[in-house]
């Protein structure tokens, strides 16, 4: 079960509370106060891990509370402090307050934290009150509830490459050929139900992340199709791979359907659509897809690829095309990252 969108509670734990006590030992007329302060409530923490793809091991428990403080003692004996509970999401995970809307941690890499829950903070004893005109004190402090609020964790995969495109596009398959992945593959559409991550190794210094997001359509950037479910993971690719089927199976045209998903990604985010993008034709093992590809070249405007996934034509080539748009990405994020102006204070 792949589940990407979870909504849980969270509540670190109470403090323990303050002890009144009096010290009271033979020989000793005046002990004086020694209540030991309460231990401060556990954390509820969320941390990003690598080797978790989603976020299934969360849906079935939805409340996450840390440990609560131990109560202080006699002899200014201090309460310990609650273990804090540790919560692992994958990295891309987007960490929202559901009630107020506003992101707590976009969660990128491996090792990232952030306390979503803090603890109480335990009540002071009677020791903590005593002072020249109050040397017996007898007031004082219960523990303080842990803060708790709901919270909404989104993944985003992280990928170096996004494959993008039309049901039964061959965005599958293509995966299957460049990696080790095994997404599940038919001649229907919507075979892929939730985004398929694999590692292509160009050599032994080179590798990226590919993500094969599932079969876009038409108004998908307004929920159609669980649209805005398969749009965010491609949010993070650095480049995306347009997959256009050259000969549709349901007779539409190739051009069109080029057309209408560039306006989906468009209209989802603008940032989106200015994505580094291949444009690659599919299936060129069919009958006409030849014509088929040089018409398409033709009315979009731009150079395009060419494969087929079963026999292998053309995806040592799109590999090639791949390593130089990454690299031409680096380039210019080098360039702007060097005559970008220093931020306010350096």
């Amino acid at each position: 079960m792949f589940v990407d969108r979870v909504t849980i509670l969270v509540r670190g734990g109470d403090g323990g509370n303050g002890c009144l006590s009096f010290r009271r030992e033979k020989y000793v007329p005046r002990g004086g106060p020694d209540g030991g302060d309460g231990g401060d409530g556990g954390d509820v923490v969320l941390r990003a891990a690598e080797g978790l793809t989603n976020l299934a091991h969360l849906s079935h428990q939805r409340h996450w509370r840390g440990g609560r403080g131990w109560h202080g003692k006699g002899s200014n004996k201090f309460g310990a402090r609650g273990e804090p509970v540790v919560v692992t999401v994958p990295p891309g995970t987007v960490v929202r307050d559901r009630d107020r809307g506003h992101v707590l941690r976009d969660m990128k890499a491996d090792g990232d934290e952030v306390v979503v829950a803090k603890g109480g903070r335990g009540g002071h004893g009677n020791a903590f009150f005593k002072s020249a005109t109050n040397r017996a004190p007898r007031q004082f402090e219960k523990g303080f509830p842990g803060e708790e609020r709901w919270i909404v964790l989104e993944l985003k995969v992280i990928a170096d490459v996004g494959l993008v495109g039309l049901p039964n596009a061959g965005k599958s398959t293509l995966l299957s050929r460049i990696s080790r992945a095994r997404p599940e593959i038919a001649d229907y559409p919507f075979t892929t139900k939730y985004p398929n991550l694999g590692t292509v190794y160009v050599d032994h210094d080179e590798s990226f992340v590919v993500a094969d997001i599932p079969g876009l359509i038409e108004g998908a950037h307004a929920g159609h199709g669980l649209g805005h479910e398969f749009l965010r993971h491609v949010e993070r690719a650095g480049m995306l791979v347009h997959l256009v089927e050259a000969v549709p199976t349901d007779g539409s045209d190739p051009v069109q359907n080029h057309a209408m998903i560039r306006q989906e990604l468009a209209q989802h985010g603008a940032a989106l659509a200015e994505r580094p993008e291949l444009v690659v034709v599919t299936k060129m093992d069919l009958t006409g897809a030849a014509e088929a590809r040089d018409r398409i070249a033709r009315e979009i405007g731009r150079d395009v690829l060419s494969i087929s996934a079963v026999t292998g034509e053309g995806v040592p080539r799109l590999l090639r095309a791949i390593q130089e748009k990454r690299a031409e990405v680096r380039e210019a994020e080098a360039e702007a990252e060097a005559v970008a102006p220093p931020a306010a204070g350096e």
